[in-house]
């Protein structure tokens, strides 16, 4: 007796071992409307997550050319560049009190591994310290948009 039923068990659990078609299509579909939801979010996030880097190194930059303009008097010019807060210029005004360290131990890419770009004096202000954005171009919107020491947070 027990022969018998041995046999039926075992159709029975191999019927019954996998998925159908619909119960994987269904999965799929699942799978692609979460991904729709939360890859959207995540790349908000990300946009937001660069400009805050940006931001963050704004903040060092400034604090270098505080410190550069405490000893020499005067900010780099624009044709010295933030350069000038790595090593020595010897472009005109070549600065009298440099440290012989530098004010910077080396220059950071912006977010999207351009470089931070650097004029004084500038609009308005003594210098002024921007990334041109995602593309590298100047103007543009969202994670194009140019993004300046100056602009509101």
């Amino acid at each position: 007796m027990n022969k018998t039923i041995q046999p039926t068990a075992m159709k029975t659990r191999l019927r019954q071992a996998g998925f159908t078609l619909v119960e994987i299509m269904v999965v799929v579909i699942i799978i692609g409307l979460l991904a729709g939801i939360v890859v959207p979010n995540v790349m908000d996030n990300l946009d937001k997550a660069n400009v805050q880097k940006a931001r963050a190194d704004f903040s060092s930059l400034q604090t270098a050319l505080k410190l550069y303009r405490i000893d020499n008097f005067t900010y780099p010019t624009t044709e010295q560049g933030l350069e000038a807060l790595v090593t020595k210029s010897s472009i005109a005004p070549v600065p009298r009190n440099f440290k012989a360290s530098g004010y910077l131990d080396s220059l950071s890419k912006d977010p999207w591994g351009n470089d931070y770009q650097y004029m004084s004096p500038a609009d308005g202000h003594e210098y002024d310290i921007y990334s041109l954005g995602a593309d590298g171009v100047s103007g543009g919107e969202g994670q194009n948009a140019d993004i300046s020491v100056w602009d509101e947070q």
